[in-house]
């Protein structure tokens, strides 16, 4: 009888394990954090849940992601491997439903989504040439990266509520940008054995202690950019620093040896934190 039972539990463990895996794998953590930080910038502007925008951030994030790690397999005719097919029928899912989400924008938020999405192409398909894309140009990927996930998170959310942009909306936009730099530092540091040397990545050109004193470097500007804003909210300052900190943590502990969770879960779980943070603040105070 408990060989049974130990025998049910151990199968309910690996399929939990597996069913963790695929969400990550999925890129669907990432997206739920890319997600989280389009219901801040609403939060942060007293913008209301926007359903169009919320869900052309998820699925355009989820297939984005998923296009960038996958693509190679079908432009350079690999070997398909059949454990990729639930992540294929999940990013067709997606595709269409970001299609369907993309024609409920507003025409200037379809403009610049467009405008980021050619940045992802760009970045992952080799148009120049026949072995290179965006992503091999020494040291831009990091920046690609950080544009993309600050424009989408600040600028479109904005955009599709027919708000003019204006002096604070950059400044979230210029604080969304290093704070993602930084997430990028601590997973490059983690890479840093299992990258191509020829994508020049942070870490590979400085090594991981400066990297790591940059990305410190980094977080100050982030908080203090708070107080250019035209009305400094006193929550969102406690918040940023205990968010300061935290992301600190993670990047001091960043090592080659780390789990891959250390990134594709725990790190990528610091957006998720972030909104939760923000909101039990607001609730309590």
């Amino acid at each position: 009888m408990h060989c049974v039972v130990g025998l049910f539990i151990f199968a309910v463990m690996q399929f939990l394990k597996q069913l963790f895996d695929f969400y990550i794998q999925a890129s669907i953590h990432v997206s739920v954090s890319v997600l989280c930080l389009v219901l801040m910038t609403n939060h942060m502007f007293s913008q209301p849940f926007d359903v169009p925008m919320a869900g052309f951030a998820f699925f355009g994030t989820l297939f984005g992601y998923n296009f960038i790690k996958y693509e190679a397999f079908f432009r350079e005719k690999l070997p398909y491997r059949k454990t990729l097919t639930p992540t294929l029928i999940l990013s067709l899912t997606a595709v269409l439903a970001s299609i369907y989400f993309f024609f409920q924008l507003e025409i200037k938020t379809q403009v610049a989504a467009i405008v980021f999405f050619g940045l992802t192409f760009l970045y992952t398909v080799p148009v120049f040439s026949t072995t290179k894309n965006m992503r091999n140009w020494s040291g831009i990927k990091i920046y690609i990266v950080a544009f993309c996930w600050a424009g989408v998170t600040t600028l479109l959310p904005m955009m599709n509520f027919g708000i003019e942009l204006y002096h604070d909306i950059f400044i979230k936009f210029c604080q969304r940008f290093l704070f993602v730099i930084v997430l990028i530092l601590i997973f490059e540091i983690i890479d840093l054995k299992d990258d191509d040397p020829n994508l020049f990545t942070v870490p590979q050109k400085i090594g991981i202690k400066k990297t790591k004193y940059l990305g410190y470097l980094l977080l100050i500007p982030f908080y203090f950019l708070e107080f250019l804003k035209t009305a400094v909210n006193d929550i969102q300052l406690i918040v940023n620093v205990i968010l300061v900190l935290v992301t600190a943590g993670f990047l001091f502990f960043a090592n080659e040896n780390r789990s891959r969770y250390y990134t594709t879960f725990w790190a990528e779980s610091i957006p998720i934190f972030w909104l939760v943070l923000l909101i039990g603040f607001q609730l309590l105070f």
